[in-house]
């Protein structure tokens, strides 16, 4: 797909205005990772973006981790026990220093997990919404108290939410935390250009440095396919992330590149504005039954084969087939061109049913909304396509100003990560303002839910409401993570979340 554009995007990718191409051999050890996109606000509290989190897993050490086989694993922690259902006992490290030579200890874990739990506009709100109280024991401490038990509370340690802030720093930058985050990860934050780069380099004083090879990275936002994979073929880059399907044949006969493939955790979809601003006041955004006839106009797998080789798992819900709480029985619908057009009709608009899909701005996903655009003509609807650069798209969907948004999310290991805050009423990344009390039960009820067979049989109803009584949202398919790195690269261990984990990591 598009391969008659390479060579041209190799001069525009090499020649970028970062001068990766003229770098002197003597950095042996500056890693050079090219983003799909540019992350939005630094600050875990704030962040919402993929591409953020892959920067933060140099910045921020969490409180755990995950591995390659989705076990949570200790990081900023050394342990925990749950002295009852409700009552979770974390011990911390001895010796961690945040950046700005701090110590972090269970005070520092105290004031991080409530800054995330309540600062004004924190997108880990909904994640912590459980905790009652969290208090510092001794130096190395710390007990957090829930409201009622939770299956899903450990897993949120292991992303954003685990992630410990210099308090001492925090206070001081309030809302401009962002733009220089401390925080106690491997590297320390140097200096970010927007659109163009962001530099880390190594933190003498990280509590295991044994495991950190590397004195620079610097990430690099290039949203253009081609010209990421041109990159990372010229040697200009090292790492390119989330490349497209048809990408792995053009490098599989070149020996300096290596391909790495792994399911996600996540999803690709569409949300819908139904409460969000004047722009939901549409027939689309007010009538179930032109949401319905939308999605019967749309072929997933179609869509798969022609923009992605066949690649990906079509889906109709937000859990991937391998996770035991996927609902086998709930697949997508049989495109259906004569029901959509009947749905019009019953719902009495006038077709054709004007409609925008923002879309972010990189080729393969306009081709999705073009795709889409023609499937959806053919039922009754004129689809308009706002290109807009991630983070901008990001930003305005928040604001309510979309309609239709074709929006990605990388997936967590529980399963309520992938739902809760988009769905629930009181969601953080909520954007349409869905809102049914229904939806709202039986999400609070798996959230503490512990047996998995009781748990599985409230999301496929929860499914059946949301999705198939209210149309919320569209589940398009589950994707692959595909990456491309130089040879040189060693050390590097892939993991379903997709991040880019440093320790290990080595240039040769």
């Amino acid at each position: 797909m598009r391969r008659h554009f390479v060579a041209a995007a190799m001069a525009v990718g090499v020649a970028l205005g970062t001068g990766l191409a003229a770098q002197p051999a003597a950095a042996q050890q500056h890693l050079r990772i090219a983003l799909r996109e540019d992350p939005d606000i630094l600050d875990p509290t704030l962040a919402r973006t993929y591409v953020g989190r892959i920067v933060f897993a140099s910045l921020c050490d969490k409180l755990f981790d995950i591995n390659e086989q989705l076990e949570v694993v200790p990081m900023l922690a050394t342990g925990y026990r749950w002295e009852n259902p409700t009552t979770l006992i974390i011990t911390l490290r001895e010796g961690v220093r945040f950046h700005d030579g701090e110590r972090m200890d269970a005070e520092a874990v105290v004031y991080s997990l409530n800054r995330h739990a309540s600062f004004q506009g924190s997108f880990r709100r909904s994640e912590l919404t459980g905790i009652e109280k969290v208090e510092a024991v001794d130096p190395l401490t710390v007990r957090i108290t829930l409201r009622a038990p939770s299956a899903a509370f450990l897993s949120v340690l292991t992303d954003r939410s685990g992630m410990i802030l210099s308090p001492r720093a925090a206070e001081a930058a309030g809302r401009d935390f962002g733009l220089r985050p401390v925080c106690a990860g491997p590297f320390r934050f140097v200096e970010r250009v927007a659109q163009s780069r962001i530099v880390v380099e190594r933190f003498a004083d990280y509590w295991n440095p044994s495991v950190i090879h590397l004195d620079r990275i610097t990430y690099l936002p290039i949203p253009d396919n081609n010209a990421r994979i041109a990159n990372v073929q010229s040697g200009a880059v090292e790492f390119a992330e989330r490349m497209e399907p048809d990408h792995v044949e053009m490098v599989a006969r070149n020996n300096r590149l290596r391909v790495v493939q792994v399911p996600e955790l996540g999803y690709q979809g569409i949300t819908y504005n139904l409460n969000n601003g004047p722009r939901a006041q549409t027939p689309f955004g007010q009538n179930p039954r032109v949401r319905e006839a939308f999605e019967l106009a749309i072929d997933r797998a179609a869509i798969n084969q022609v923009v992605y080789s066949g690649a990906y798992t079509p889906t109709a819900q937000a859990v991937p087939p391998a996770n035991p709480f996927h609902v086998r029985d709930f697949q997508p619908e049989a495109r259906n061109v004569a029901r959509a057009r009947q749905l019009l009709r019953e719902a009495g608009v006038q077709t054709p049913v004007r409609v925008e899909l923002t879309v972010p701005n990189n080729p393969d996903l306009r081709q999705v909304g073009e795709v889409i655009q023609a499937m959806v003509r053919e039922a009754g609807f004129e689809l308009r396509i706002n290109a807009m650069e991630f983070a901008s798209s990001l930003q305005a969907s928040t604001r309510g100003e979309f309609e239709t948004f074709l929006l990605g999310w990388s997936g967590r290991v529980d399963p309520d990560g992938n739902i809760y805050t988009f769905v629930h009423s009181r969601g953080p990344a909520n954007d349409g303002r869905y809102s049914n009390p229904e939806a709202d039960r039986l999400l609070d009820a798996a959230r503490v839910e512990l047996d998995a067979d009781r748990r599985r049989a409230l999301y496929a109803e929860l499914n059946q409401v949301s999705l198939r009584q209210d149309r919320a949202r569209m589940y398009l398919w589950h994707r692959k993570n595909i990456f491309i790195h130089s040879t040189r690269l060693q050390g590097y261990v892939p993991v379903p979340d997709g991040m880019i984990r440093v320790q290990g990591l080595r240039l040769n």
